[in-house]
């Protein structure tokens, strides 16, 4: 294991300094603790830590324990969990996705070629003979006088859009944030615009870059069970929804007549409207569905001053459990992905655990479950919060915490939203880093976790990690590192714990970090504000002396 205690001591001495007048000493992060958690929960044992399975029982039982030896308090009303009542839904896609050209038909393969699911609560559901419009980027702005679905009745047919959102590739920084990949960009947002015009099919065309990660991760992430929160009423949604491969895709607008890339700059401007790529879709879905209760896993450190007042740490406990088969693995451990996140919030708890006086602040430790099925834990959790929102003073996410070493950049994901930027600039000045935009905008990684439910309802979030400038190595270095994962482990069986590739030192320098960043909040009277060109506000809170 490559923790260096050395540098774990270094590490205390440049940025574990407490205030002045705070009598409490901070404890520095113990990278044998993160160890122990990452190589249980990443075990087999665990299953792949699935909601609603035999890992998941196992996933919150090792939790709780955990927070209880720490002498964390229970955070639900003497309970450590938190139910979240989910929807899953076992999807059979039929085999074959039929194109009728009516002088001639394309047969599309599963998987190969194309993936559906369906959200609606029903035992057989599908598109027949489904005409497919091409509708642009799927995107409706009021604000910009842009509607990709202008004078076009969806009913009965099936949407085709593209991934992501008019301004990636572009030259203007300022049209749709240019790489900057904004909500319009990512799928949910192309689902719900979907189930509001009415369409019966809804199919993105995948390309590597636009999305954020290969095609694979669109075959393991929307094949095998899919869940959804209980009780919603989806039955004037969008009945089938997926994704086509950027092949397919080529030759479906070829087909119709229509050159792809001179179409794709087309639906890059307000002046773009839909049009029939000339063919009926048929697919079909045999759902076996069930119902189930899943948990979040919640404790706090009950502040000794402002004790109504709260730092909300998050991580994500599940993963994707057990599924397709890759090199005689079927067990996506989910090692990274986000054991780590999870280890590394424990160690943070153990931390505050040690100190001699509580925070003046309440520090909440929450684990949420279903983040990898559409960050359902944490919408629920914002949705039925046990802590008011209006008196959580931030939010800081850790979701895939660095495992190449200690690096020189601490990397905020959705830097420019709120004050949060500042304050983890002087942390990481602290520690001897600076402060990088994140390098991959156009993935749309602010989306893509569970601090994001927190923006939504106005908590400012940090959402942050080392990974791009490697303390030792370099640039170079940490790029192939971190362009490797998602190549060949990201929601793959292979993202398991490999003591002898991951150093540790890394994930010690970022859990410290957050450490920092939330003991500083919890020990002032700072409530963070949106910037002003934000999204984002948030809501008046009881108390901001």
């Amino acid at each position: 294991m490559k923790v260096n205690n050395i540098y774990c001591l270094l590490l205390l001495v440049i940025c574990s300094c407490s205030p002045p007048d705070q009598a409490s000493t901070p404890t520095p992060i113990n990278g044998e603790t993160i160890f122990k958690h990452v190589e249980e929960l990443a075990s087999d044992k665990y299953m792949g830590r699935m909601p609603c399975s035999q890992g998941e029982e196992y996933t919150v039982e090792y939790l709780t324990n955990t927070l209880k030896s720490l002498g964390v308090q229970p955070g639900n009303n003497g309970s450590f969990t938190q139910d979240v009542p989910l929807l899953t839904i076992d999807g059979d896609i039929s085999e074959t996705m039929i194109l009728d050209y009516g002088t001639e038909k394309v047969t599309l393969e599963k998987g190969k070629d194309f993936i559906i699911h369906s959200e609606r609560k029903v035992k057989e559901i599908g598109i027949e003979n489904s005409e497919m419009v091409f509708c642009g980027y799927g995107i409706v702005d009021e604000k910009l006088g842009w509607n990709d679905f202008e004078g076009v009745d969806l009913k009965g047919k099936t949407a085709v859009v593209l991934v992501n959102d008019p301004g990636f590739g572009g030259d203007d920084p300022n049209f749709f944030k240019g790489n900057i990949m904004t909500y319009f960009g990512r799928w949910t947002y192309k689902y719900d615009e979907a189930d509001k015009q009415g369409a019966d099919g809804l199919i993105i065309i995948h390309e590597k870059n636009s999305a954020g990660y290969p095609w694979f991760v669109v075959q393991s992430s929307w094949t095998g069970p899919q869940q959804g929160l209980s009780g919603l009423d989806r039955s004037q949604d969008c009945g089938v929804k997926g994704w086509i491969s950027l092949d397919q895709a080529t030759g479906l607008f070829k087909k119709a007549g229509y050159d792809f890339t001179t179409e794709i700059k087309k639906a890059r401007t307000s002046e773009f409207k839909p049009f029939s790529l000339k063919a009926k879709a048929t697919a079909s879905l045999k759902n076996d569905y069930s119902e189930c209760t899943s948990k979040n896993v919640i404790g706090y450190i009950k502040g000794s001053k402002y004790p109504e007042e709260y730092i909300v740490y998050t991580a994500h406990w599940d993963h994707i459990g057990v599924g397709k088969i890759v090199k005689g693995d079927s067990i996506y451990n989910g090692a990274l992905d986000n054991a780590s996140g999870v280890s590394a919030v424990l160690s943070i708890a153990e931390s505050y655990s040690k100190l001699k006086v509580a925070p003046e602040r309440s520090v909440v430790f929450l684990f949420v479950t279903a983040e990898e099925q559409g960050l359902l834990g944490s919408e629920y959790y914002v949705e039925n919060p046990i802590f008011p929102l209006e008196q959580s003073v931030c939010n800081l996410n850790m979701d895939g915490v660095n495992p190449a070493g200690p690096m020189k950049d601490f990397t905020i994901v959705g830097k420019g939203h709120s004050e949060m930027d500042a304050i983890a600039e002087k942390a990481a000045k602290s520690q001897g880093r600076y402060v990088m935009n994140e390098q991959e905008p156009e993935k749309g990684y602010f989306f893509r976790s569970d601090h994001f439910n927190f923006a939504k309802k106005g908590i400012p979030a940090l959402y942050g990690e080392g990974g791009y400038d490697h303390m030792e190595k370099g640039k170079e270095y940490a790029k192939e590192f971190k362009d490797n994962f998602t190549a060949n482990n990201y929601h793959a069986p292979s993202d398991e714990f490999d003591p002898e590739k991951w150093d540790m030192n890394g994930m010690v320098q970022d859990a410290q970090i957050y450490f920092n960043i939330g003991y500083d909040l919890a020990n002032s009277r700072t409530w963070p504000k949106w910037n002003k060109d934000s999204e984002f506000s948030r809501p008046k809170a009881a108390v901001k002396d």
